[in-house]
């Protein structure tokens, strides 16, 4: 079963939680990690446990179970990827010359603002503030604190037109990872929200048909695991692809779309007729999505997913 680790990170650290969260990252001091047991918690993430960071909270130095009912300005969740390392290079220029050398690798799969204490539940908060008190040393808590974030305002975003797909199942060490899958779903619905508004119908990206809502997938042109978690939530990695075999066949890699928008069969459809018969009514046909702005995606998806020379 994933661990879950806290720690928080005071407001004067703003930038430094900014540059993290870009390059899925996080550190220490050497001299953080050496108080108490922080050095063992931090060595004991391993792949797949999960790293929670609580910025722009209360005052620190106040009672224990004094957060309980505190807000925090923002939330983040991340998975790790890489247990604790060694690094040396310049990640974090805040001008204090501190390497923070000590470091994990991150996946981050969620960002909320203004989290309410009783999201997180007494004994995750509590350890947060004990962080806070540590100067960012992590501390280890409860994992439910995961599932109260992920169902954050799920019930005021959930659409009645609205369909997620329930075929996301994160698997983690051959597992199912409960909080992960239920972050992912968390995420298709703000996506869909954002993307397609109030929209009853819904035209296809690939093969321009107009549909009903709930037969069109807010679909990554670079596949969510290749994505990093600002990759999944820009709206240029995603667009409009149908249930009518638009979606499978491009996220298979069994149709792409060339620098010049057109939309080709890939040489893995040829593997069965009726497959390269599905990939060749969309060859030729333009992508709607397809832009300046979108090419890199499209482009990570041709030679990655569909395997095509660049």
């Amino acid at each position: 079963m994933s661990r879950t680790a806290y720690v928080y990170v005071p407001r004067e650290s703003a930038n430094n939680l900014a540059i993290g969260v870009e390059n899925n990252i996080w550190g220490w001091e050497r001299g953080v990690l050496d108080k108490a047991n922080g050095r063992a918690i931090a060595s004991s993430l391993q792949e797949g446990d999960y790293l929670v960071l609580g910025h722009c909270g209360p005052g620190t130095r106040v009672k224990a179970g004094n957060w309980e009912f505190a807000t925090l300005g923002r939330v983040l969740v991340a998975q790790v990827t890489r247990s604790l390392y060694t690094a040396t290079t310049i990640m974090w220029p805040d001008g204090t010359g501190k390497l923070y050398p000590e470091r994990i690798d991150l996946d981050f799969v969620s960002d909320d603002h203004n989290v309410h204490g009783p999201v997180l539940g007494i004994d995750p908060m509590e350890a947060l503030r004990m962080s806070a008190n540590k100067q960012g040393s992590p501390l280890i808590s409860s994992s439910e604190a995961l599932l109260g974030l992920a169902e954050l305002q799920a019930d005021d975003e959930q659409d009645p037109l609205d369909v997620i797909d329930e075929d996301v199942v994160i698997v983690v060490n051959g597992s199912t990872d409960v909080a992960r899958t239920a972050f992912a779903r968390k995420e298709q619905r703000q996506i869909r929200r954002v993307k397609f508004g109030q929209r009853t119908s819904l035209q296809c990206d690939l093969c321009g048909r107009i549909l009903p809502r709930r037969m069109v997938h807010a679909a990554h042109v670079k596949r969510r695991v290749d994505a990093s978690h600002a990759e999944r939530l820009d709206l240029r990695n995603v667009m409009a692809a149908c249930l009518s075999g638009c979606d499978a066949l491009f996220e298979h890699g069994f149709v792409y779309v060339g620098a010049d928008g057109l939309i080709r069969t890939s040489a893995a459809a040829a593997a069965l007729e009726d497959l390269k018969e599905l990939a060749d009514q969309l060859s030729g046909r333009r992508c709607t999505h397809h832009c300046g702005e979108t090419e890199a995606y499209f482009a990570f998806h041709r030679t990655k997913t569909a395997n095509v020379a660049s």
